[in-house]
């Protein structure tokens, strides 16, 4: 007698499998109440489920030992699962006789991929869906005789959710995630990324930083290869990683520290290695299927290090113009490198967009001395803009190189000290904070300064949505205390096909070298203005008291002082913005404000109170801006705005601090990086999941730096506040729209180490992978005694004495499902 197959198969959400043990269970009770032979002539399944663990258990009923029969499958009773989840399709088949096919098939619903679908175990991520919608599969078992067999399932999927537990505050020295999640570092400073590079020693005396991952790794960026090394949007195993390197912790990068700081003079070899540290390093990176980890590919033929000396073009209106004009570029077109690199932007032709924030301070030009050379205007200039340092923030300028002609350390002496500016570098602060377009796919590619954009402290450029026919536009933060919200708006209306485009710089010609560069201003109603940097435009014209414009270039340089001229709205340190892939809502980080006092609040930055851990005072956790533009166009001049969410400590003032309901799942300070969920995937699907990131100082008493996930409403979702300011500086009342609280929506999910800010995050296309930046642990400690021993720390309890730290990017993953769901 031939013992009759049988197919068993069922659900899990997760990673828990059925339990397969040979011991009497389920199926045997279930067998006890329902006939064998009914359930083999209805060919149904006459079986339980239970839940166990987030698993659903199916069970069936035992064979039947009839001859010849066809296979006989029985089906678990329906499961359910949320959005973005992994879930795992189980079915087992016995059979003396042997089964010869079996598969998992799609039946109706939400089309899904299948993974390992002609095995008994299926995988699929539960697709976005605004509702619960229901998804039937069918298992089908086919004998040696050709006698086949089915039988469906049906799996219910409702709305994502945040599918972990909060992490709790802390202080130790390691990134900490939710349970059920891992955390490895990917790349790190130092890390060598071309052929022959040694292994970074980390004790200082390791040179050669342009072909080394920089230091203060900050906005990043995956951009996915194909199997040739080639541009593949869709790739989630290889690509390169293109990250900002801000800045350096001088203490550690050197193995005594620093020379000769503050006023130098600098040894060459320090200051070079300091300056390759910064820039914008851009990298493969793989992933092992097997190991589950991702990996940095060294010899990567893509990879390579933009550097401040690194050789780059000038576009734009600005470009060949007398305010760019040096010894190095006489005719304006030309520059070495970029610097101070914060967030980003990102283009749909493929290229990377990095902005130059807090540049200034690297220039000698001490006022006093230098002012008398200069015109009224340019004292002005430089004044609005901080170009005042008496010797630099690293004294670069003070090296005496031991070749007489190179002038890599010149160029930071802004001071008129030749005959003209092509005699000097008194302009060299000109070319710097800019958005720079990179084509991360040829290394052969000259970065181009993209000077429609204007200059500011650049924290980022984000896009708004792409519409074909409309124009694009770019939305962008001034990262200083006071300073503005800009976004630019291209000439030129969106061509779908050139997402496609390969001259890929070529692209960025076309849609970021002409356009209107506008700035913002808030209004008391919840209403906001666009307002147009246009020269001969209102009192952008050679009249203006302050500071007479004299072309639409001298607008853009001084884009500070037309946003002053045209009364923007000074806001509370804007950082990094953000758009909602499915709303077109954009958001913007304001980090925090220490000058904000009750007297000059406003509704858009409404609050100004004693900081309950401190001495401080004013805006001091920050708050989060969104605006949602007319008719939900990026070419709109007008907007609504609400404040989505207010920064503070959960047991602080519920009336005039902690107005968003803060609890201990989800309280920060200082909100900088944001970024929401790839539309590739679930998080940027309906509605979308938005990360936030914090830098902050106010706060480090009870947490670490952390990043929170959370899915938010819309502008408009809450309703008015009246706010109650008191400080030593005076006492107002401010009334301000304030979006509906967050509750569960919003909760921590990553807890950073010692004296870090986290910053940069962004996902493979299936959202599998998470890359979050870690910048700068143990930034207060010294070179005999560090703060940190991060990232050893992540993997060694007790580091050795003296480790020295080093930002770095780690790469989370929960198995096959999407990070945060």
């Amino acid at each position: 007698m031939r013992h009759i197959p049988e197919a068993v198969n069922g659900y899990s959400d997760g990673d828990v499998d059925t339990n397969r043990s040979t011991q009497i269970g389920l199926g045997d009770l279930i067998a006890r109440r329902y006939s064998r032979r009914a359930t083999l002539r209805s060919g149904a399944a006459a079986a339980g489920m239970a839940v166990f663990g987030g698993a659903l258990l199916a069970a069936c009923d035992d064979n039947d030992n009839s001859t010849d029969n066809p296979p006989v499958v029985t089906a678990g009773s329906s499961g359910a699962a949320s959005a973005g989840r992994l879930v795992t399709l189980v079915s087992t088949v016995t059979d003396d006789g042997g089964i010869v096919t079996s598969a998992w098939t799609q039946v109706s619903g939400p089309t899904v991929t299948l993974a390992n679908a002609n095995t008994d175990t299926a995988t699929f991520i539960a697709p976005a869906v605004s509702a619960g919608t229901s998804l039937v599969f069918r298992y089908t078992a086919t004998d040696r005789s050709g006698q086949s067999s089915s039988a469906d399932t049906t799996v219910t999927i409702s709305p994502a959710q945040l599918g972990f537990t909060a992490v709790a505050k802390n202080t130790n020295d390691l990134v900490t995630v939710p349970t059920g999640y891992t955390v490895s570092v990917l790349t790190a400073l130092g890390d060598p990324i071309a052929e022959g590079v040694a292994n970074y020693l980390n004790t200082g005396a390791d040179t050669n930083f342009a072909q080394r991952i920089g230091d203060h790794g900050d906005a990043l960026h995956f951009y996915g290869l194909n199997s040739e090394g080639t541009r593949d949007p869709a790739s989630n195993s290889r690509g390169l990683l293109v990250q900002n390197h801000e800045n350096i912790s001088i203490q550690y990068l050197h193995q005594n520290g620093p020379t000769a700081l503050p006023a130098g003079p600098r040894p060459e070899a320090e200051a070079i290695k300091e300056i390759e540290a910064h820039g914008v390093s851009i990298v493969e990176i793989g992933f092992a299927a097997g190991a589950g980890i991702w990996g940095l590919v060294q010899t990567g033929a893509l990879n390579r290090r933009i550097t401040p000396n690194t050789p780059v073009a000038f576009n734009g209106p600005v470009r060949g113009t007398p305010f760019v004009q040096t010894a190095f570029s006489p005719d304006g077109t030309a520059g070495r490198g970029t610097i101070n690199n914060c967030a980003n932007g990102v283009t749909p032709w493929g290229t990377n967009l990095t902005c130059e924030e807090n540049w200034a301070g690297y220039f000698r030009r001490p006022a006093a001395v230098d002012n008398p050379r200069r015109s009224a205007k340019e004292v002005t200039a430089f004044a609005r803009y901080g170009v005042n340092s008496t010797n630099g923030n690293y004294a670069w300028a003070s090296v005496e190189p031991a070749d007489a002609a190179n002038t890599t350390f010149r160029r930071w002496d802004a001071q008129a000290t030749g005959a003209s500016a092509t005699a000097d570098f008194r302009n060299e602060p000109n070319q710097f904070g800019w958005v720079v377009e990179i084509d991360p796919y040829d290394r052969t590619s000259v970065p181009r300064k993209r000077t429609a954009l204007g200059r500011f402290n650049h924290e980022g450029a984000w896009p708004g949505r792409f519409a074909a026919g409309v124009r694009p536009a770019w939305y962008m933060g001034d990262d200083a205390r006071n300073e503005y919200f800009y976004k630019f708006v291209s000439a030129t209306p969106w061509v779908e096909a050139d997402a496609q485009a390969s001259d890929r710089l070529a692209v960025g010609d076309k849609y970021l070298d002409n356009g209107t560069l506008y700035v913002a201003r808030f209004n008391a109603d919840g209403t906001g203005q666009w307002l147009p940097l246009v020269f001969d435009q209102g009192p952008l014209t050679a009249a203006n008291a302050v500071y007479p414009f004299a072309s639409q270039a001298d607008v853009l340089i001084h884009a500070r002082l037309a946003a002053d001229a045209v009364g923007a709205t000074p806001m509370d340190r804007p950082e990094w913005t953000a758009t909602n892939p499915v709303t077109g809502e954009v958001y913007l980080t304001l980090t925090n404000n220490t000058q904000r006092t009750p007297a000059t609040a406003d509704p858009a930055n409404p609050r100004a109170y004693e900081d309950p851990l401190s001495d401080a005072r004013g805006n001091v956790n920050g708050h989060i801006v969104r605006v949602r533009e007319t008719d939900d166009s990026t070419e709109a001049t007008a907007f609504t705005w609400d404040i989505y969410l207010f920064g503070a400590g959960s047991d602080y003032d519920a009336q005039n601090i902690n107005i968003s309901g803060l609890t201990a799942d989800n309280d920060f300070s200082s909100p900088d990086g944001m970024w929401f969920g790839r539309s590739t995937n679930v998080s940027g699907q309906i509605v979308p999941l938005v990360w936030i990131q914090t830098d902050d100082g106010a706060y480090t008493s009870r947490t670490n730096n952390q990043m929170l996930a959370a899915f938010p409403g819309n502008v408009g979702d809450g309703g008015t506040r009246t706010i109650a300011n008191a400080t030593a500086d005076g006492t107002s009342s401010v009334t301000t729209r304030v979006g509906a609280a967050p509750g569960a929506l919003l909760r921590r999910f990553l807890v950073g180490p010692r004296q870090c800010e986290i910053t940069g995050v962004d996902s493979t296309p299936d959202g599998t992978t998470l890359f979050v930046g870690i910048q700068h642990p143990g930034e207060d400690g010294t070179t005999a005694a560090p703060s940190s021993a991060w990232p050893v720390s992540q993997t060694v309890a007790t580091p050795p004495a003296g480790t020295r730290p080093r930002s770095a990017v780690v790469a989370i993953r929960r198995g096959g499902a999407i990070v945060g769901l």
